[in-house]
């Protein structure tokens, strides 16, 4: 046996315990390693996505029902009221880019019904189903149905429901600017 300062001496990957040390069974688990934790990693970056998309569907859905609501506040009849808020949710959820079909309802009864003078208030829902099936990540479901509700106040001393203090101001309203014939 060569005996001698150089004779003898073992690199890193040789020695237990020193950095860089590999025991003989454990060479190529990296690889292996990394193809049983790259489908977990690609999971959750699919469900932070879905999450992230649900929720800014959430808030698109909330802003819709709001714009309807409001809108359906500050028409004069429950007709004009129904088309206002139904234009009013397709167009704010198509700003937003959400490609769904919204259900739009209404109660109306206790805005338009209450007499001048008392407070009233509309209330509108708006639910979308917004598609999650583009995403193929296993556990996430094809589609989310998203719902919000909003009321909005009726200025209590504004016309409403074609009263007669409404139809007077229409007829008025028409008259201005235009000569009598």
């Amino acid at each position: 046996m060569a005996s001698g300062p150089g004779c003898c001496r073992r690199s890193a990957a040789e020695r237990p315990g020193e950095p860089g040390w590999l025991a003989g069974d454990e060479q190529g688990s990296a690889a292996l390693e990394l193809l049983v934790l790259a489908p977990v990693i690609l999971a959750l970056i699919g469900l932070v996505i879905a999450a992230g998309r649900t929720s800014v569907a959430q808030s698109s859905v909330d802003a819709a029902a709001r714009d309807a609501a409001r809108q359906a506040s500050i028409s004069l009849t429950p007709s004009a009221a129904r088309q206002a808020a139904m234009a009013t949710a397709y167009a704010a959820l198509r700003a937003d880019g959400l490609s769904c079909r919204p259900v739009v309802i209404l109660d109306l009864s206790e805005g338009f019904g209450a007499p001048l003078g008392q407070p009233a208030q509309v209330s509108a829902s708006v639910t979308c189903t917004v598609r999650l099936s583009d995403l193929l990540v296993p556990g996430v479901p094809g589609a989310s149905t998203l719902t919000a509700r909003f009321t909005s106040p009726i200025d209590p001393y504004r016309a409403r429901a074609d009263g007669a203090l409404s139809q007077r101001r229409h007829a008025t309203a028409g008259t201005i600017g235009r000569q009598p014939p």
